[in-house]
């Protein structure tokens, strides 16, 4: 639901007795302590990313934001329709129908370039965006220009070899988007069905996109069912809006309403815009993940923005520094742990207000946990079951790190940080380990491993500039020397910090974007070597001694030292710039580093 100011007024009117009836965050947290139980035992398929969607959220052109930010958090669905970009659309003048097609195909190629898939959103090319002044499709009985938009609309897509899902209007049960009787709109809607069928048999239409969640109760939804029925026009895609609401309830209302107008699902649920402002946190992003998993419903995430900024940002999943550089939220570091979670969904039993999503991959020998809050704090027991069917037990132990992600008042974050790193006995093939959910919108996971497995993920924060280390341009060949950047997030700043056999606090460290060691090139031993990757060697100008310091009172900072050289990971210029180069350089003595502090790295995730 983008552009929200106005809808407050609708919502708290329409959606009362949803509200009243369904299963939704809580607004406030409260504290009460929790057990959640994941079963590694009962598996099922691979995640889907259910969860990985967003309406709008890139800019008009589709060139922004970057291809990782995207990638890294497995993203798969984009809706979109040229919304708020001028006053108005086809309804206005064929000039504002263009100006907002031009920015819809620029962000279907940016999509089907990622891999996505592009839910085309024709209220919006109509000009029915919530801002703007227009008639409604079929308004006195007249049907021509609505008519004569859709034939531009079927011709424009046609013209440029688009394979879209077809939404064919948005909310239709409120009058910001549609301002007519539900009897106008089933004509409205009978009439574009057929022509997107006759014109692409094979694509798939998406509907109604409602405001209020099927029930039983929901009068305009049982004339839907049996209007579409009736007429043989039901959508391929059954799809609502939970905004507030609750993917697993809602889905099992739906399956229910359906069955009682005779109708069957076959696909996913769309429930393509979700969460609310006050949701969209790593605690709130990470609970309808769970839930959305849980339900089989995809998800698209709402987007609470305005204007051209509701064509920026990733649907509130960024921020900008004052540069204008994207810079991640916590949240999105939520859904980067959804990503990178592989191999099968396993059985997770929720707790009191908190959900989430839990898998075993067996084969990278690693068993993930991503939790999260509809507003509950408290202490939160994650009972470990069935770990003998797993790959991370050795000698009836396993290594259990919890991370927190945080809020931080929603304003960009570095990464998460490393709550504990403990070894658990494993009794009866159980163990449990303990989550301080003290803030609501904070999110946490937990990542089992063998305790053979001593990687310490991190990422490297200079305590000069608060820039990261960073692979520059995120290359994966060897020899490229190594920059501080804005910290992105990505996984070209995110480093293995893999201890060295035989010497005391010693490291390789392995990027995980390219999988190679950080290095000291042409193994010199002079100042000014530049520091690079390289294809991990073991020797000793890939080893770092991780030396404490003490000067700023944070007992994540080191300077990382060189094993051959003695020199320190630098840098250059004692520059506070992003690009500005790695090198080794003599290490400052501890007296001066509370001041010079281009050789201290806070190395986010160790304890």
């Amino acid at each position: 639901m983008h552009t929200r100011s106005p809808r407050l007024l609708f919502r708290t009117t329409v959606l009362l007795t949803a509200l009243a009836a369904s299963l939704l965050p809580a607004t406030a947290s409260h504290a009460a302590d929790t057990s959640v139980t994941v079963d590694f035992a009962t598996a099922g398929g691979a995640p889907a990313y259910h969860a990985s969607g967003m309406i709008y959220g890139m800019t008009p052109d589709g060139s922004l934001p970057q291809d990782h930010f995207f990638k890294d958090i497995k993203w798969h669905f984009m809706r979109a329709g040229g919304a708020q970009l001028n006053s108005g659309g086809y309804a206005t003048s064929l000039a504002d129908y263009q100006t907002r097609w031009n920015s819809t195909l620029a962000q279907y190629k940016r999509t089907a370039a990622l891999g996505g898939t592009f839910v085309i959103l024709p209220h919006d090319l109509w000009g029915a965006d919530g801002t703007t002044s227009q008639g409604w499709p079929g308004d006195n009985g007249d049907w021509t220009q609505f008519d004569n938009f859709v034939t531009q609309l079927i011709g424009d897509v046609k013209a440029n070899n688009m394979t879209v899902e077809w939404d064919l209007w948005n909310e239709p049960d409120g009058s910001n988007f549609w301002g007519a009787s539900q009897s106008q709109y089933l004509q409205m809607w009978s009439r574009f069905y057929a022509k997107v069928r006759a014109a692409f048999p094979n694509q798939l239409i998406v509907g109604p996109s409602t405001a209020g969640q099927p029930n039983s109760s929901n009068t305009w939804w049982t004339t839907y069912l049996n209007y579409v029925k009736a007429n043989n026009v039901a959508p391929d895609i059954y799809s609502w809006h939970d905004e507030p609401g609750d993917p697993v309830t809602d889905v099992g209302r739906a399956n229910s309403t359906l069955a009682a107008a005779g109708l069957v699902n076959t696909r996913p649920y769309q429930i393509n815009e979700y969460a609310t402002l006050s949701m969209q946190s790593p605690g709130g992003g990470a609970w309808f993940i769970g839930r959305l998993e849980r339900a089989g419903a995809d998800g698209l995430r709402g987007n609470w923005a305005g204007g051209t900024n509701l064509h920026d940002y990733e649907a509130n999943l960024l921020t900008k520094n004052s540069a204008g550089q994207y810079l991640p939220l916590g949240e999105w570091f939520m859904y980067r742990y959804y990503g990178s979670q592989t191999g099968n969904i396993v059985n997770l039993i929720p707790g009191t207000g908190t959900d989430g999503l839990a898998t075993k991959d067996n084969t990278a020998k690693n068993a993930k946990i991503l939790l999260g809050s509809s507003g509950n704090t408290g202490n939160v027991t994650v009972n470990l079951t069935g770990l003998n069917t797993t790959s991370v037990v050795e000698n009836s132990q396993v290594r259990a790190i919890v991370q927190r992600v945080p809020y931080d008042n929603g304003a960009a974050v570095t990464g998460p940080t490393t709550v504990s790193d403990t070894t658990l006995t494993v009794s009866n093939n159980a163990a449990s380990v303990n989550v301080p959910f003290g803030n609501a919108k904070d999110g946490y996971t937990v990542t089992l491993l063998p305790p053979s497995d001593t990687t310490v993920p991190t990422v490297a924060v200079s305590e000069n500039s608060g820039l990261c280390l960073d692979d520059t341009n995120l290359s994966t060949a060897n020899g490229t020397q190594y920059q501080q950047y804005n910290c992105e997030g990505g996984y070209q700043q995110m480093l293995d910090l893999k201890p060295v056999s035989g010497r005391t606090n010693t490291y390789t460290v392995v990027n995980e974007l390219s999988g190679k060691c950080l290095d000291v090139s042409g193994a010199s031993t002079a100042d000014g070597a530049a520091v690079i990757q390289y294809t991990c060697n073991g020797a000793t100008n890939q080893m770092f001694v991780l030396n404490p310091v003490t000067a700023l009172g944070n007992s994540q900072d080191y300077q990382l030292v060189a094993v051959h050289s003695g020199k320190c990971v630098d840098v250059s210029d004692v520059s506070t710039s992003p690009g500005a180069l790695i090198h080794q350089w003599t290490c400052d003595p501890a007296s001066a580093l509370s001041t010079k502090k281009n050789q201290i790295w806070r190395l986010q995730g160790k304890v």
